[in-house]
């Protein structure tokens, strides 16, 4: 089957968009629908069920993205597998990681891996850290910078990088939450959560791990806001907005450190273990390899 195709179904089936698939694919819309129209001749089912509001995929659409994300891998890697024989690995490389993982964990690891491998192109997404795993599981990305969850799909391999403790940090300035807190501390010795506006994340690791601490201490919050990734705690923290849960690491590499205080706050919760993840199936890729081994010489030093 042409790769090509392979490569839009998988595009479509990630993003569930037509006009973003044609986007990525260089296509039209409507040679997007054709193409996809052609393939479920070819295979005697349908694969997309859509109308003018929503893109879904059917039961063996599902089936056909594991095949599709399978046989793309095997084809990638029998091309370089190819290429090793002059010696050299081009081809591209998809990362996600948080902004803060960017320049704190992977900038460390790439000066040596495009050193060994200057044909290969990276291509770096910034986003929430809360969704390097599930880029990584629906195919999107070839690896990613994560936090170890605890417990992980079979279908992930995980190195340990560092780890780094979570904080709850409040604003260094002065504003009304501050003086809350400092009052609290100097008084009382302690800090009354129902009284802090809490700021958290929309979802992850970090708010799960908030969400068991609150219950274990026995506090319902108030809530002042929920925000999409750590640095954004911390900005919002900085501005006086309220307190919140962040990474160490985040806090040490953000521009507005200055601009938060750490608070002295037990018990302490599980920090975070940080690594590279990938697929199973995707470390059968010369390129996915080549970075798996890197990080892993470096891990070792």
């Amino acid at each position: 089957m042409d790769s090509r195709l392979l490569t839009l179904f998988i595009t479509l089936a990630n993003t569930l968009h037509f006009a973003r698939a044609a986007k990525a694919c260089h296509m039209t819309p409507s040679a997007v629908s054709r193409a996809v129209q052609r393939l479920e001749d070819q295979l005697g089912t349908v694969l997309f069920i859509r109308d003018n509001r929503s893109v879904q995929l059917t039961p063996a659409g599902e089936l056909f993205r594991v095949y599709a994300v399978d046989a793309k891998s095997r084809w990638e890697s029998l091309q370089q597998e190819l290429k090793l024989a002059s010696k050299s690995l081009e081809g591209e490389l998809r990362i996600y990681c948080s902004v803060t993982a960017s320049y704190s964990i992977l900038a460390s690891i790439l000066p040596t891996f495009r050193q060994r491998y200057p044909g290969i192109e990276i291509k770096l997404h910034t986003g929430d850290q809360a969704d390097a795993i599930p880029r990584v599981l629906s195919g999107e990305e070839d690896l990613s910078i994560a936090a170890h969850p605890g417990s992980l799909s079979k279908k992930i391999s995980f190195q340990t990088i560092t780890y780094t403790p979570l904080r709850f940090i409040g604003p260094a300035t002065e504003c009304q939450v501050s003086q809350k807190v400092l009052k609290m501390l100097s008084v009382e010795k302690t800090l009354d959560w129902k009284s802090l506006p809490l700021i958290v994340s929309e979802h992850g690791l970090a708010r799960k791990r908030l969400d068991a601490w609150l219950k274990d201490v026995g506090v319902k919050p108030d809530i002042y806001a929920y925000v999409s990734g750590h640095e954004a705690i911390v900005s919002m923290v900085g501005l006086g907005f309220g307190v919140g849960l962040v990474p160490e690491l985040v806090i040490q590499n953000s521009p507005l450190k200055e601009k938060v205080r750490v608070l002295p706050v037990e018990p302490d919760i599980e920090p975070f273990h940080i690594g590279v993840c990938v697929l199973h199936q995707r470390l059968l890729s010369p390129l996915v390899s080549a970075f798996w081994q890197v990080t892993s010489e470096l891990v070792a030093r």
